[in-house]
Parts: C-alpha cells; structure tokens; sequence
C-alpha cells in the first residue's frame, strides 16, 4: 500500500472547508470562562462582523500560509486590539488563555480535514502537531507550554474538559453570534452553519450552551457528512482557496 502523502498545517487550512468549523471552534473557545467573558463582553463580532471575520480568518492565514512579515504583520495587530481586553477573571495577554484558543484552532483543523478528508495520515501526526504551535507562539505562548506530544496533547485537552464553563452572558453571546453574527450576505448560510456547530458539539458542550440536538438531527447530520465532502470536491482549487488569498492579499496591502 502506498504510503499517504504528509499533511502540513497549510494543506488543510487553505481549503475553504474549514469555515464549517468556525462556530464549534468559537463554542470551544468561549467554554473556557476566562476566553468566554473576554469575548462576550469586549468581541466587535456583533457590531462589525466583517471585520471580525476578517482579523481571525487573516490570523489563521497568516500563521499557517504566510511569510515571517505576515506572521509578524498580524500579530501586531492582535496585539493592539488585545490592549483593552482585560476585566476580573481575564485578560488577552494571559498565556494560558491563548494557549487554550490555540489548541481549539489545532483540534479543529484536525475534525475538519478528518471529515471532508480522513483522518491524519500516523507519519504526520507530530509534525502537523508541531507546526500548530505556531497558533501560540505567534502571540505570547511559549513552546514549553504545549503538551509536549500529539498523544499529550490530546489528554491535556480531555483533562481540561472539567474547567469548562458557561453562564448566562456567554450562552447568550453564542446565541446572538450564531443567529446574526456574519455579514448579511453571508446570513443565508447561518442556518447551516449553526447546525454544523450544535454537531460537532459533544453532548456535555451542547448542554452548557442550551444547544438542542434530537433524533433527526442526528439524521441530517449523518445526510451532511455523507454529502458534504463529494460536493465541497467537485468545486474547483481556485474557489476553494479564494479565501485563504483573499484575507492574505488584503493583510498585505495593508502592510504595502
């Protein structure tokens, strides 16, 4: 049998299919009370949902397809927007807040690739893993804060499953997000995207956030990853990729 070809951290992130992914990674995130009460009370999502768009998806670009002055680009600007994010219990230059957003865009590549692809090939394991470091460091995460393996890494998340908690103004801000939170031409697609999130929720996460799920969920859901990834293929690379050059041109013309 043919060895499987390496999967790198840009494989997977220049392919639009991760943006089914967003929501449930946005839930991951606010889950985590320091990360939830940061964005609820300081996130420009609701106001200004391109922009938001805009500064994560070029940050996840950048990180994973860009140059060194890209890398470095961004991060000032996350840097900047993160001066005034900081209340009683958080604050957006706590490294073990945003190693916790990190390690939700690391895992969620991973489940999207899996879905519309497979899952990881074993010989690219721990380097995709290592690459994905880069989502901290790029900030101010240290490399020694990572679990030091891709088998570590996973039980570092499982144990981190006990902290996790949402209260009433965070539960109200996925709510808000997943029912307005894009630009209107986008909001045809909320529907979906907001179905896609409630199912790649475990059951414990879904709870937290008062998100239903029943029996014909289930089934739609089993309908989506059945068609899902033979459509999302038939699409050509160009329109595939669109976006990851499209947020990466306009952080360069920015910098130009």
């Amino acid at each position: 049998m043919p060895t499987p070809p390496p999967v790198r951290l840009a494989d997977i992130n220049i392919e639009s299919y991760i943006y089914f992914g967003a929501g449930a990674a946005v839930a991951w995130q606010l889950a985590y009370p320091g990360v939830g009460r940061g964005v609820a009370r300081h996130s420009q999502t609701l106001r200004r949902p391109f922009s938001r768009l805009r500064a994560t998806m070029s940050y996840i670009y950048a990180v994973s397809l860009g140059t060194d002055e890209d890398r470095a680009t961004i991060a000032r600007h996350v840097n900047r927007a993160h001066v005034p994010v900081q209340g009683e219990g958080y604050n957006a230059f706590d490294r073990d807040l945003q190693l916790w957003v990190a390690a939700t865009l690391h895992r969620g590549g991973l489940e999207m690739h899996e879905l519309f692809v497979g899952p990881i090939p074993a010989a690219s394991r721990e380097p995709l893993y290592r690459e994905a470091w880069a989502f901290g460091s790029t900030l101010q995460v240290a490399d020694d804060q990572w679990p030091a393996t891709a088998d570590a890494f996973d039980a570092w998340w499982e144990s981190r499953q006990v902290e996790l908690c949402v209260d009433e103004e965070v539960r109200t801000y996925l709510h808000a997000v997943l029912g307005n939170g894009a630009p209107w031409y986008l909001r045809p697609a909320l529907p979906l995207q907001a179905f896609v999130t409630r199912a790649l929720l475990p059951p414990q996460v879904r709870q937290m956030f008062a998100l239903p799920w029943t029996a014909k969920d289930e089934r739609r859901w089993a309908r989506f990853r059945r068609w899902a990834p033979r459509l999302y293929w038939l699409q050509p690379r160009w329109l595939r990729h669109l976006p990851a050059r499209y947020f990466l041109r306009e952080l360069r013309r920015q910098t130009a």
